[in-house]
């Protein structure tokens, strides 16, 4: 058995993967941030669920091909069941490990508040919470059946909630079967939930004739059990693979203990042809039940049914837009067909961690196909790190530095391109001919103003033939310092700096 190496790495550029969640036996799950979403999004956080076919013992290729197979048709089962309670997949891709190991991968929404089996053992479920999760369970698996898809290991681990405790959503449809599919169905299901026709305990028992047939009727025999532990907060261990017929002591003096009894036990029966049709049959049958629950455990009974549908809760950052399918390929085995180029003495082997740098710089290698291999059809960048010699970053680093000292000579020239160009309309001065521009004489007695503006009061007066020095220009203002009168002015407006109309002034040559 061969653990990928993926904690504390980023992969693809994207996930910051920094915890495993668990293991399976074909699929290892991570906790992994995505630096692509915004630190308020709801899918800020991801769950990156990782096939490691190396976690057989005795893999070969026939199981190979069909462990890949099975990981395909669970991201293909979960697009096509996309609904407000049933766990959506965000993305995909394939990529290597920092052991070189190829995988592939599914990215699906992370769900803070743990799962159902959590708050069962916790003894935070009320009936009426109880039944408001149940509607949501329903809906989603209502959802799933009409379109087609079985998910065959309903358990409360598999039911998981927001961080709000407000949504609930099904998980994990990892074992989730087509209704049209004509290949042999293996046992699977947790032993306490799992019905007899699907649970591994009854392998080689009898019953072969309804063994490969499925039906929703599985789905709600599961559900049936898990209803059982969140009402009572225990599982029903003492009824694996066996009808329900009655409750746990704690249980059994509500006042809807007798109508969850009767229910449990007819979607419990051993022949699936005993049990509900379908979701809605069930969720109707425990109409009197809810009625009880709704009403706060008094006798008097609400007139008449509640919602005969189940209605799905939609929480913020759900989509019913898919991704892109996913088409993973198989080989003979996922070893690594492309040789890395070897980091140098000492560095081999290093994981580049999410706030550490290393001394050299690592960079993921481009996407590639093996010609050889139908694995490799590589849909995104791999996570393994490569080493870029010295050498090769130095010319990086100067290929870099002359794009950019193009890219700002280019950007200073359009500048001054458009800067000569409103000078020649006469929207700026003419910043070459200021050495020329220095000084000339008043063509007629003039104000000098505070401002470039007539709209003020004058502050001097420039007398007819009075030499001025232009100090700065403005449009069609001359801002002046009066060298000489032309003649005696008479007391009052003293001033001898200020703004004047150019037109009013004969520049000297």
């Amino acid at each position: 058995m061969r653990e990928l190496l993926l904690t504390n790495c980023r992969l693809d550029k994207r996930y910051d993967v920094w915890e495993q969640l668990g293991r399976g036996s074909y699929a290892e799950v991570f906790c992994a941030r995505d630096i692509a979403a915004s630190p308020s999004s709801p899918h800020n956080q991801v769950v990156i669920k990782a096939l490691n076919v190396f976690l057989q013992d005795d893999l070969d290729a026939d199981l190979e091909r069909t462990l890949v197979e099975n990981f395909q048709n669970e991201a293909i089962a979960l697009d096509r069941v996309r609904h407000p309670n049933i766990i959506s997949r965000l993305g995909h891709g394939t990529a290597r490990d920092l052991n070189g190991v190829v995988f592939h991968y599914l990215v699906i929404e992370y769900m803070a508040g743990g799962d159902l089996q959590k708050a069962c053992r916790e003894r935070t479920l009320d009936p009426k919470k109880a039944v408001a999760y149940l509607e949501q369970v329903c809906a989603g698996l209502r959802h799933a059946h009409r379109h087609g898809v079985i998910h065959r290991d309903i358990k409360p681990q598999n039911l998981l909630l927001s961080q709000d405790k407000k949504t609930v959503k099904i998980g994990d449809f990892g074992v989730a079967r087509m209704t049209h599919s004509q290949t042999p169905i293996t046992r699977v299901g947790t032993n306490v939930y799992a019905p007899p026709e699907h649970s591994p305990l009854s392998a080689g028992n009898s019953g072969t004739e309804r063994s490969n047939v499925i039906t929703p009727s599985a789905d709600i025999y599961s559900l049936a059990k898990s209803l059982y532990t969140m009402m009572t907060g225990e599982a029903p261990r003492y009824f694996a693979g066996q009808q329900i017929t009655e409750l746990p002591g704690s249980a059994r003096d509500a006042v809807w203990a007798d109508e969850l009894r009767r229910v449990l036990k007819k979607a419990t029966a051993d022949e699936p042809d005993e049990r509900h049709r379908d979701v809605d049959e069930f969720w109707l049958d425990l109409d009197q039940m809810r009625q009880l629950i709704t009403s706060s455990g008094r006798v008097a009974r609400i007139t008449g049914p509640l919602r005969i549908s189940p209605q799905p809760h939609v929480a913020r950052g759900y989509s019913p837009l898919a991704p892109r399918e996913p088409r993973f390929s198989t080989s003979q085995n996922l070893k690594l067909r492309f040789p890395l180029i070897p980091a140098p003495t000492g560095n081999a082997g290093v994981i580049t961690e999410l706030d550490h740098a290393l001394p050299n710089e690592y960079v993921a290698p481009s996407p590639a196909i093996d010609e050889a291999s139908p694995l490799l059809i590589r849909e995104e960048a791999s996570a393994q790190p490569v080493y870029v010699p010295a050498k090769k970053k130095r010319k990086g680093i100067l290929r870099r530095a002359a794009t950019f000292l193009f890219v700002l000579a280019l950007f200073a020239g359009v500048l001054y391109g458009t800067s000569v160009y409103l000078r020649g309309l006469g929207f700026l001065p003419r910043i070459g001919d200021q050495s020329s521009v220095q000084s000339g004489r008043a063509n007629t007695d003039i104000n000098l103003r505070p401002e470039p503006s007539v709209n003020n009061d004058p502050i001097g007066l420039v007398t007819k033939n009075s030499k001025v020095r232009i100090v700065k220009i403005q449009n069609n203002w001359y801002q002046v310092d009066v060298v000489e009168q032309g003649r005696q002015r008479d007391q009052g407006l003293d001033s001898t700096h200020g703004w004047l109309n150019g037109k009013y002034v004969d520049l000297d040559n």
